[in-house]
């Protein structure tokens, strides 16, 4: 199967990342030296061989042909691919795969099975649609870091893309279900995703309380759920019998708040007796209590923690990758498995154009 992907930054390359993963052939069309923006894009100070390793995490085991859009030669030459693709993938702002010749309607005309997948930042239509299709901001427009904050005053986003990886998972499944149904009918397809919606898809739990009544604010985290600092670092605690606890602690106070309802009115209070008793003890001690009694439980790792935990290690989810000079990234793994198979390549990220005379040979243009 050949993917071209014609996307940029990252919830479409992490598509492309996933079918590549999967077994496609992914081909990269960039713009000729630049490339796609990604290769700029630092989230670290960390660079690698030219390009930030956002950039070689996202794109690794794909091919990249370079051409310039509006020069006609490198025009029919992608066009040529087009005829040979089994999916494109494109995010560009509204109108401009238009202008470059490369819409679902022009790409149908080229090749008619094909599957099309399209990323937006808030949809095909409506007030938003010409609004930066940005990560931070589709998690501020859908009231996310609310969700985060514990004291409701300070709104504080996820540290990770959540709504460009969602998006690009979303993608990939969309992709997938028509390329199943293609094998039946026959038929191509469009498929269409938003950071918008597929956002709006990871926020389930709080909205089904949300559209019984938007007005309110919902408590997301009733005590004692949460995170609690301890004597030597932190742990987390799952949803559980605030009573139960407190005859564990030894805490005759918490054993008062009996029904449920005052586990979501006294949240603040719970938590904040809750946090007296952990204080006091380590963090092991307290996992050991905990999970004696039943209480899920779990101990807040730092990255150094986590990767050198068996737990971590026995995944095998690190793998290392080449550039065809030989630079290496040590990245992570396809997540899935099938019939008990890792999926691992160690073909690492392309540079821009890399493959543009061998991709001109095979397909003669």
């Amino acid at each position: 199967m050949i993917v071209l992907d014609f996307s940029q930054f990252l919830s479409g390359p992490y598509a492309g990342l996933r079918l590549a993963d999967l077994g496609a052939r992914v081909i990269k069309i960039e713009k000729n030296d630049s490339g796609d923006i990604c290769r700029s894009l630092y989230i670290s100070n960390l660079e690698l061989d030219g390009d930030s390793t956002l950039f070689h995490s996202i794109n690794r085991n794909k091919e990249s042909f370079s051409a310039n859009l509006k020069n006609e030669d490198d025009y029919h030459a992608v066009a040529e691919l087009v005829k040979k693709a089994d999916v494109v993938i494109q995010n560009y702002r509204p109108g401009v795969i238009e202008k470059l010749g490369f819409s679902y309607e022009e790409v149908k005309k080229l090749n008619p099975n094909i599957i099309y997948g399209s990323i937006s930042g808030y949809g095909s239509d409506g007030p938003l649609i010409e609004k930066p299709g940005q990560d931070l901001l589709v998690q501020s427009f859908t009231g996310i870091p609310w969700s985060i904050t514990s004291d409701r005053k300070k709104p504080t986003p996820y540290g990770l893309a959540i709504a460009d990886m969602i998006t690009g998972a979303h993608l990939a499944e969309g992709i997938l279900a028509s390329l199943v149904r293609g094998t039946i009918t026959g038929k191509g397809a469009k498929v269409e995703v938003s950071l918008l919606e597929s956002t709006l898809d990871l926020m389930q739990e709080i909205f089904r309380n949300v559209l019984q009544d938007y007005k309110k604010n919902y408590v997301l985290a009733p005590a004692p759920k949460g995170i609690y600092e301890t004597k030597d670092g932190f742990i987390a605690l799952e949803a559980e019998s605030v009573p139960k606890l407190g005859k564990i602690m030894n805490c005759p106070k918490l054993m008062t708040f009996e029904e449920r309802t005052s586990w979501v009115d006294f949240k603040d209070q719970i938590k904040q007796i809750l946090q007296g008793h952990f204080v006091q003890k380590s963090s092991n001690d307290l996992i050991n209590i905990l999970e004696r009694e039943g209480i899920s439980c779990a101990e807040v790792f730092n990255w150094k923690q986590l990767i050198e935990h068996e737990g971590f290690q026995i995944l095998e989810m690190v793998q290392n990758v080449y550039r065809s000079n030989g630079t290496k990234l040590t990245t992570l793994r396809c997540p899935i498995r099938i019939d008990g198979e890792r999926f691992l390549s160690s073909i690492g990220s392309p540079k821009v154009g890399e493959h543009n005379e061998s991709i001109r040979r095979e397909f003669n243009f």
